[in-house]
């Protein structure tokens, strides 16, 4: 029961309580302050204000009470100070009330081990808590150890019992009738799926030990099978075109860069506890030809196809009955694909091929317009995507929606006129501007000279959660006045074909010189989850033009900042600042050149490139700098060419540069053998015996591009100096969500039998 002054002094026998009040009408027990005050609101003309009410309410509460009634609200105040902590030692005893100083005492009772907690499952201590007491009911299931292997990673998993799976003599009191040691691999789907976490196929048993990741089917062993990569979903992307064969067919690739890529699909949620273990349409992985095939057949049952799903086509706007798509084989060279459609008497009117992610329509199609939402691979939020960019740690919108325009494919006129129309509608004087490409198209941009105002910030961006891709035939040119800044935010850039005459220098430029010949005063050039395509794009599947320079910088003081984007080559001037954080430097080759102020023809003569700083990155190639200010977690995967050691005398010291050893810091990197560096702290070097970065891919478009193998030596992919991987994707903390899986799922292992974690992706 919880008591206040009032219902304590209404106890006390009325004969005191008159006397009390006769106490409290006789004297005045108001300060002269008090008294003062309350005059002056009593005689004050209504209506009166929140706070002098209040304050009107209470002196006139404290003149009529007595000393005893007083003294029993102080006691009253002392008891439910007292009820208050019983109360609150009751809540304690559950996980859901508990002060949060309680929650690691409950967790040691239930034995919880605390984690990294890098996923947003397990980033809650209380909630993990809770789970944990939720989980140990259902311990030594394989659903919980699923479970587990979700919320701890953040990753699609699946959790196997290899005795399930083994070719044995089958007890006659457990006959499992659709375990047949012989498949039938006259069908596709036993071999759809073998030697994957979804094998059905029987094996033979397998005496290695599970936890070395060699061995697997065994009584004692459960395979943790996780699909590291993320499934991202453009909507009513358009197309690239690709050139057509010989039939006039019209083709085209999903990817908007002009290659291959395989298409993904879109996990379906278990929901919160799994009560089943994951299917392939639960996880992120590659569309399979044949499963597509089946899949699709079902028409308006299809899992795979269809609006909001993992995949669907658009004619003129119109999405194509998954009857009318025939799903095969498009492999081939440009040109000359295999089984596109017939032109006529066909019943499909498109052909899809999951695996390259390509598209054919027959020659007779009146398409105009051809969209598809789909879903493809990466490794983490980088190099613009469709996930929330907003309101991150690393790229706010800089000019708010009040100050923007917007553009889509379906609005009049051309990108460039509206480029230069936002930038021209800034207030003179200085001010904020942007403009907003709200979908997921291609745009073609002629070559620009942007010229930002004095004073002014211009952000061209892509709305939250989309990924256009602009082409350029030219140069994209950036200059201002003084104090004023760009923003580039969220775009794919590439290069057309054919490109402008003279071709351009680079993707991206800002000259030492405005247009009008006066200096470039602009102050800083920010890229933020873009993709400058190494190389400018591809053909035939390789870059088109290696080694030309995707950025180059020579504005006088600018403050060059890129975070979570991809560049390829970059030539930054000396009087430029460079700032790098949690991106791809790639000259798609270790001995191209990465970073420089500029070079010859040949690629030698180096002139060293601006201050660089560079945290959480991975850089492909040469890199020659004045001074490297500091490089943190960072991979240099470079080598000198056999030109460059032919030279004499060579005009290329190192792979990795510096002018300037006095000044700097490198620290927790992996670097080039020879590396001419300021000091160094806990780094790797290349050499003889050395462990060296081991790639998935380097190759820009693949969906484990620049990913670390998990056989990585753990030098580097836990050197990091919080324990992290080294390199671009040293934010997505995989060796530490891998750690938090091992300390789990120890607590929920059966006695007698051992786990292996097994990557997918």
């Amino acid at each position: 029961m919880s008591f206040n002054g009032n219902e304590l002094f209404n106890l006390l026998p009325a004969f005191y309580r008159l006397k009390d009040a006769h106490v409290a009408r006789s004297k005045n027990l108001l300060t002269d302050a008090e008294t003062t005050l309350l005059k002056t609101l009593q005689t004050t003309p209504p209506p009166l204000t929140a706070a002098q009410q209040a304050q009107l309410d209470s002196l006139t509460a404290k003149a009529s009470r007595g000393p005893l009634e007083s003294l029993l609200m102080v006691i009253a105040e002392q008891v439910a100070a007292v009820e208050e902590d019983l109360n609150q030692l009751y809540d304690d005893e559950f996980i859901e009330t508990c002060a949060p100083w309680v929650i690691p005492y409950i967790g040691d009772l239930i034995g919880y081990q605390s984690v990294h907690g890098v996923a947003a499952a397990v980033a809650s201590p209380r909630a993990e808590v809770a789970n944990t007491i939720s989980l140990r009911r259902r311990k030594g299931t394989v659903l919980v150890l699923e479970q587990l292997a979700r919320d701890v990673t953040g990753w699609g998993a699946h959790a196997v019992e290899f005795f399930k799976r083994l070719g044995t003599t089958q007890y006659m009191r457990h006959i499992r009738p659709h375990s047949f040691y012989s498949p039938n691999l006259r069908r596709w789907e036993p071999r759809a799926y073998m030697d994957t976490g979804f094998d059905a196929t029987p094996h033979r048993v397998d005496v290695r030990r599970i936890a070395s990741q060699r061995g697997c089917y065994n009584i004692q062993n459960i395979g943790i099978f996780l699909w590291s990569l993320t499934s991202y979903r453009l909507q009513k992307s358009t197309l690239a075109s690709a050139p057509p064969s010989a039939s006039e067919n019209f083709c085209f690739r999903f990817s908007t860069v002009g290659r291959d890529i395989p298409l993904f699909n879109y996990p379906i949620f278990q929901g919160l506890n799994i009560a089943a273990t994951a299917n392939p349409s639960n996880v992120a992985d590659r569309l399979r030809r044949h499963v597509l095939c089946k899949d699709i057949q079902g028409g308006a049952g299809s899992v795979y196809y269809g609006e909001g799903k993992s995949l669907a086509i658009y004619l003129n706007g119109a999405l194509l009955s998954p009857y009318q798509i025939q799903v095969c084989d498009l492999s081939g060279p440009d040109g000359a694909w295999i089984n596109v459609p017939a032109s006529a008497g066909s019943p499909y009117l498109a052909a899809v091929d999951p695996v390259l992610g390509r598209l054919a329509l027959p020659s007779d199609t009146d398409a105009t317009q051809v969209q598809a939402s789909y879903c493809y691979g990466f490794n983490g939020d980088m190099g613009g995507g469709s996930y929330p960019r907003n309101n991150s740690t690393t790229a706010e919108f800089i000019v708010p929606q009040a100050n923007t325009r917007q553009f889509s494919q379906t609005s009049s006129g051309n990108l460039l006129d509206a480029l230069l129309g936002a930038i021209a509608g800034i207030p003179e004087g200085g001010g904020e501007a942007a403009l907003e490409i709200t979908d997921d198209g291609i745009y073609n941009l002629a070559g620009a000279a942007l010229v930002i105002p004095p004073g002014a910030t211009f952000e061209f961006r892509a709305a939250d959660g989309c990924r256009p891709t602009l082409v350029l035939a030219g140069e994209l040119a950036v200059s201002g006045g003084v104090n004023s800044n760009f923003y580039l935010n969220g775009f794919i850039l590439t290069s057309a074909a054919p490109l402008s005459s003279p071709p351009p220098q680079s993707l991206i430029s800002i000259p030492a010189q405005a247009p009008d010949g006066s200096a470039n005063n602009l102050t800083a050039f920010a890229l933020s989850h873009c993709a400058l395509v190494p190389g400018w794009g591809f053909q035939d599947g390789a870059p088109a033009n290696p080694g030309q320079p995707t950025l180059v910088a020579n504005a006088a003081a600018l403050n060059l900042q890129i975070a979570r984007s991809i560049v390829g080559t970059m030539w930054v001037g000396g009087q430029v600042t460079a700032n790098i954080s949690e991106s791809i430097i790639d000259a798609t080759d270790p001995t191209a050149v990465a970073y420089v102020a500029s070079t010859d023809s040949t690629g030698q003569n180096p002139t060293p490139g601006g201050p660089l700083t560079l945290s959480g990155c991975t850089v492909i190639g040469k890199v020659y700098a004045s001074l490297l200010t500091l490089v943190s977690n960072s991979i240099f995967w470079a080598k000198l060419s056999e030109a460059d050691l032919s030279m004499s005398p060579p005009t290329w010291n190192s792979p990795l540069w510096a002018s300037r050893q006095q000044e700097g810091c490198v620290r927790f990197s992996y670097l080039p053998e020879g590396a001419i560096v300021p000091r160094q702290f806990q780094c790797v070097e290349e050499g003889n015996g050395a462990p060296q970065p081991l790639f998935v891919s380097v190759s820009y478009g693949d969906p484990a591009y620049c990913k670390l193998l998990p056989g990585t030596d753990n030098l580097i992919r836990r050197g990091a100096d919080d324990g992290g991987e080294m390199g671009a994707f040293h934010f997505v903390l995989a060796p530490l969500r891998e750690t938090d899986l091992q300390v789990r799922l120890q607590e929920y292992m059966p006695v007698g039998l051992e786990f292996g974690i097994f990557y997918q992706t």
